[in-house]
């Protein structure tokens, strides 16, 4: 099996965004020099960035945005499901639960847990916050692939220790 080049499988997951955009957009097809313009490279550089895992497309014709998508969604690895809990109900992990995204890319937020008792209890896109002081205990019961802590820097060593 060959290498491959890591600026490679960067190019990719560049690729495998602007086909999620322009699945969103209804674009059905799309040409390596379109994606190259996206991209920031030449259409030959997209040509053999794809050909190391197969063929693709129809040569004069293009790609299938979507068929496309599914087949680097594979190579990178993104088919896979991951369960994801969510450690500080603050901000920036409500924008975590809110963008669509990150279920897309198969990231499910399972459990939100948070110290602050106003939080516990609340829905956040249908998850319940959860107390983190059973953080421990509900792990054992419903393993996890994941952790995100989003708390304050002084509280992120102690939680991060209590996960491992």
């Amino acid at each position: 099996m060959r290498k491959i080049a890591d600026s490679t499988v960067r190019r990719l997951s560049l690729y495998l965004r602007f086909l999620e955009r322009f699945d969103a957009q209804g674009t059905t097809t799309i040409s390596s020099a379109e994606l190259a313009r996206h991209g920031g490279t030449t259409s030959a550089q997209v040509r053999k960035d794809l050909s190391f895992f197969g063929s693709f497309g129809k040569r004069g014709l293009g790609y299938s945005a979507a068929e496309l998508a599914v087949r680097i969604r594979g190579i990178l690895g993104l088919k896979r499901s991951y369960r994801v809990v969510l450690v500080g109900a603050g901000r920036i992990g409500g924008a975590l639960v809110q963008y669509p995204g990150f279920r897309q890319r198969g990231f499910h937020v399972t459990a939100i847990y948070d110290k602050d008792a106003k939080k516990v209890g609340t829905r956040w896109n249908g998850v319940v916050v959860r107390d983190v002081r059973h953080i421990e205990r509900d792990l054992q019961r419903e393993p996890t692939d994941i952790a995100i802590l989003v708390t304050p820097a002084d509280a992120a060593q102690e939680v991060a220790d209590r996960l491992v």
